[in-house]
């Protein structure tokens, strides 16, 4: 008996070290990163529905916005950006924006994706692959400078194209994206940015306004008829947009959950108030409402509720939707008569203008209880002079460094095609095809 006794005296305690250890187990594992089936499953999701904003989405939506005899151009346009900033993002543009290093900039540790494996994850998507977070992050790298197009449709050469998206994309795209998303200054500094309202549209709208500026005007510009040849393409494109535009901003939330769900809810109410916004101000200035302006209109909502979405609620989401919708048809039918630019799809008068709507007014209606972060609404005034710094460094920073890439290239293999591959149209000279 006092064998068993003395044997049980040695067997208890380590039994209770062990129990204690098993306890702990749980509270050790959970500081540990776990990838997570559902979140996983939604960011391939959403992945795959920021792809398809740009192809075929965007490359319909500007395609039917052209001329027939430039229709294949501007489809291949994006087509090929889609494959060139892909090959960048995996080379260099992921690193830069996404792994460690300074405020202004990435590192290079993330070059080729190097240490990527299949259970490696990123800080800000530690759920989910590290392999996701790359291609859902370079969806938005490809779609970025696909919609510079817009400005320059119609009239820019192929080759230079392809220089400037590469250049662009290093230059430009992966360092605003660091500073606002990877660790840089601008999310630092508190700006707010949820899917890409600085990123993705200001960003590129500048750069198209900029671009347009330096090639000129279209010939014919203002003396002939440079209607769009399909406008059934376009809204078909709108509304690929549109869904899209759910992987675009609830993916934003890097998992599936309340937020991802309330930037879904914000995203289609702030959409539908653009479009009847577009829509009615066109009405009441033009005495007509038009298919093309409807569909302008919802990217318009789209682009304004973008920094927005992961920070508002439902009735922020109408008021950003109205004045996007109102103040983009300013811009992109008044202002730009006003100002005398040719900004052939109104990428600037969309994009830029409506991403520094959204932008500015993400400070004005963010919910704390949200997004962390309260607006002017909630007593935090200083949130809107905060965005209207994230606003100002990227217009002036995008609009510089685009202007002096397109000053070297038009320096050096030039920027735009002859006049009489601009008349015969870009189809046929510079791709040998046309739309019979």
């Amino acid at each position: 008996m006092n064998g068993i006794t003395n044997r049980m005296s040695r067997v208890l305690p380590a039994l209770g070290w062990a129990g204690v250890l098993l306890a702990a187990a749980p509270a050790f594992a959970a500081d540990e990163p776990k990838l997570d089936s559902g979140d996983t499953a939604w960011m391939l999701t959403s992945t795959a529905l920021v792809l398809m904003m740009t192809i075929p989405g965007l490359a319909l939506f500007y395609g039917g916005m052209v001329r027939k005899k430039n229709v294949l151009a501007t489809v291949m346009q994006s087509l090929a950006i889609t494959a060139l900033v892909t090959l960048i993002w995996t080379v260099v543009g992921y690193s830069l924006a996404f792994t460690e290093g300074g405020s202004l900039l990435g590192g290079m540790g993330g070059f080729m994706l190097a240490g990527m494996t299949l259970s490696t994850t990123h800080s800000l998507a530690p759920t989910i692959p590290e392999s996701v977070f790359v291609c859902f992050q370079m969806t938005f790298a490809i779609i970025t400078p696909a919609l510079i197009v817009g400005s320059m449709a119609e009239r820019m050469k192929f080759s230079a194209l392809l220089w400037f998206t590469g250049l662009w994309s290093i230059l430009v795209y992966s360092p605003v994206a660091h500073w606002v998303w990877g660790g840089g200054f601008l999310g630092s500094a508190g700006v707010l940015d949820f899917a890409g309202g600085t990123v993705v549209h200001i960003n590129a709208g500048i750069a198209g306004l900029v671009a347009a500026l330096m090639l000129g005007k279209r010939i014919g510009y203002r003396k002939e008829n440079l209607s769009p040849h399909n406008v059934t393409y376009t809204v078909v494109g709108a509304a690929l947009l549109w869904v899209g535009w759910f992987g675009f901003n609830a993916g934003s939330a890097g998992a599936a959950n309340g937020r991802a769900g309330m930037a879904m809810a914000v995203t289609q109410i702030a959409t539908a108030a653009a479009l009847m916004g577009w829509m009615f101000a066109e009405w009441l200035v033009n005495k007509k409402p038009s298919v093309l302006g409807a569909a302008s209109g919802a990217v318009a909502g789209l682009v304004a509720i973008t920094p927005a979405s992961g920070y508002v609620g439902p009735g922020g989401a109408i008021i950003i939707g109205i004045a996007a919708g109102v103040v983009c048809f300013w811009a992109a039918s008044w202002l730009k008569r006003a100002a005398g630019y040719d900004d052939s799809l109104d990428a600037f008068g969309v994009h830029a203008v409506g991403g520094i709507v959204g932008a500015l007014l993400t400070g004005v209606f963010a919910v704390e209880a949200i997004g962390g972060t309260g607006g002017l609404l909630e007593g935090n005034a200083g949130q809107v002079m905060k965005q209207a710094y994230g606003v100002i460094v990227t217009l002036l920073y995008s609009g510089v460094a685009s202007w002096i890439i397109l000053f070297v290239l038009k320096a050096t293999i030039g920027i735009r095609v002859e006049e009489t591959q601009e008349r015969e149209g870009l189809d046929i000279s510079l791709h040998g095809e046309s739309v019979v």
